[in-house]
């Protein structure tokens, strides 16, 4: 009897553990994410902070002006405030048109972020170092949609996604590429959490999609001419109305091309 009653209370304590190890995990990869130490918070849904860090990307197709034209307005499921993407500039669905990017510089580093589309088929974008696309699509599912690291690789949970009007997450472990005597002998790589939900693992990153438009490089060798150039986070407007909150980064400095989390 003592050995049941010692494999029975072995095997609840490991229960236990798995279960305050899953929801510790998800309090560090899902909405409401906390900062962890020494990480930046981006965004606030303070119109002091999208000033004072961000700033428009002045790429070929640019046609907004400062200062950001993005508005600060009330986070509909929450209370408090959040940044939505309707710049008039990029009606239309003119991508590169008002985009906006951190001032800061990044090369490899721990993202978290909370997006959230009001109406069916919003569209936005993040985009890791101004070159790789993460999709904000509703609708879609394919490698173009929503959470795909963008016509590379498609989502594979999109049950992941809560829907309209609702808040998600995104939660990315980023690595640069890699130079060697000014040529690329590795790829960008991620490794992305949706809403709590691990969906890419050390998935390589080839090149920038979208042509010039698109970002950094986008029009380097049809967007495969990588450079060693750090870049700041995007977020792309498309002339929906797609809220942001909740955004921070810590810088990180992976030696091994692995970015599990």
């Amino acid at each position: 009897m003592k050995n049941h009653v010692n494999a029975f209370s072995f095997l609840t304590i490991c229960a236990v553990a798995t279960a305050c190890s899953t929801m510790a995990q998800q309090k560090t990869v899902d909405v409401r994410a906390k900062p962890p130490r020494g990480a930046e918070v981006i965004i606030d849904g303070s119109r002091a902070m999208l000033d004072e860090k961000w700033t428009y990307w002045q790429g070929p197709r640019f046609a907004s002006s400062m200062p950001i034209k993005w508005k600060i307005i009330e986070d509909p499921v929450d209370g408090g405030t959040c940044v939505m993407t309707d710049d008039p500039a990029a009606a239309g669905g003119k991508y590169g048109a008002a985009d906006i990017v951190t001032k800061k510089t990044y090369r490899d580093f721990r993202l978290h972020i909370e997006f959230l589309i009001t109406k069916p088929g919003g569209n936005s974008g993040v985009y890791l170092q101004n070159r790789y696309e993460i999709q904000v699509l509703d609708g879609s599912t394919d490698a173009h949609g929503m959470a795909a690291v963008i016509n590379e690789k498609a989502n594979p949970h999109p049950e992941a996604y809560r829907g309209v009007g609702k808040w998600n997450a995104y939660d990315i472990n980023f690595r640069a590429a890699r130079f060697k005597d000014g040529k690329r002998i590795e790829p960008a790589m991620a490794t992305i959490y949706f809403n709590g939900v691990k969906i890419h693992t050390n998935q390589p990153i080839q090149k920038v999609w979208g042509g010039a438009n698109s970002g950094l490089d986008g029009g380097n060798d049809g967007g495969k001419g990588i450079t060693d150039v750090p870049g700041g986070l995007k977020l792309q407007s498309e002339g929906h109305d797609v809220r942001y909150r909740n955004g921070w980064i810590k810088e990180l400095d992976l030696k091994e091309a692995n970015t599990d989390l």
